[in-house]
């Protein structure tokens, strides 16, 4: 396995990879999505460990949405069932690794949330865990704004040490701390690409809810927003998905001889 040091341009390259692949297999890729959101909200429903169980299973569910990106450019059928890869088809020793690197998930989102607490009171922390409406007085004062801010802030570590771990603990046998290592000094030694592929889709994903917005109320149908602009988000959300595989092929390189590569500008 070898880390790739790349120039901050190749961001741009990955935000286009990513909509390139997407592109190639549109109905493949969003059926996984709406399949992925529909097992999370009934696991959800399961008493007690409901809210922490589609934590631990996202990065299986990582592992299985980026082989179906492998797929889809090798020209092979995808079918929602490889949501499940990670568990199934590396062997019960990686699907334990996936299993503990989702535990560390949770256990790190939770910290991230607890420290959200120091800002706001726990008005974020409630609102995110409970579905609680924030009081009146946090929304006045910006505390729950504040709180995501700080947040944010935090999660970055986290989606350092989390962003590659999945697929190097199931496609190269990594242990998951070594895994996190490796993913958290990927990041660094990328993090002028990481910052042009994010500024990227978060600026695409305000333009499109934006426009959206402003042409409902154009059209005097502003009370139908919702109905526009979330769709658009779903289709630019499961873009961003795909470029996933392009960061880890663009960090990692081809790592399988006969793995056909993404071309090299996403056209």
């Amino acid at each position: 396995m070898q880390l790739i040091e790349v120039p901050a341009k190749a961001g741009y390259v990955w935000f286009r990879q990513g909509i390139w692949l997407f592109r190639k297999n549109p109905l493949a890729f969003l059926t996984l999505f709406f399949a992925y959101l529909l097992a999370m909200t009934l696991i959800s429903a399961i008493p007690v460990v409901g809210n922490v169980l589609p934590l631990i299973f996202i990065p299986g569910v990582a592992v299985g949405f980026m082989a179906a990106c492998r797929d889809t450019i090798a020209g092979k059928p995808v079918f929602p069932t490889i949501l499940i890869d990670g568990f199934r088809s590396y062997g019960a020793v990686v699907a334990r690794r996936l299993i503990l690197l989702g535990v560390l998930y949770a256990v790190a989102l939770a910290l991230v949330l607890a420290g959200s607490t120091l800002v706001d009171g726990g008005a974020l922390l409630k609102l995110m865990t409970v579905g609680g409406a924030a009081e009146q007085d946090s929304i006045a004062n910006n505390d729950v704004l504040l709180a995501m801010m700080a947040a944010f802030a935090l999660y970055i570590p986290v989606a350092m040490l989390f962003w590659f771990s999945p697929i190097l603990i199931a496609w190269h046998d990594v242990p998951p701390v070594k895994a996190m290592f490796f993913s958290v000094v990927s990041c660094w030694r990328n993090r002028g690409a990481f910052v042009v592929y994010a500024a990227l889709w978060f600026a695409v994903s305000i333009t499109v809810s934006l426009a959206l917005s402003a042409l409902t109320q154009a059209l005097g149908t502003g009370e139908y927003g919702f109905a526009f602009v979330m769709p658009a988000l779903i289709v630019v959300t499961t873009m961003l998905y795909c470029s996933f595989y392009a960061t880890y092929r663009g960090c990692f390189g081809v790592q399988e001889p006969k793995a056909p590569d993404l071309p090299a500008t996403g056209k």
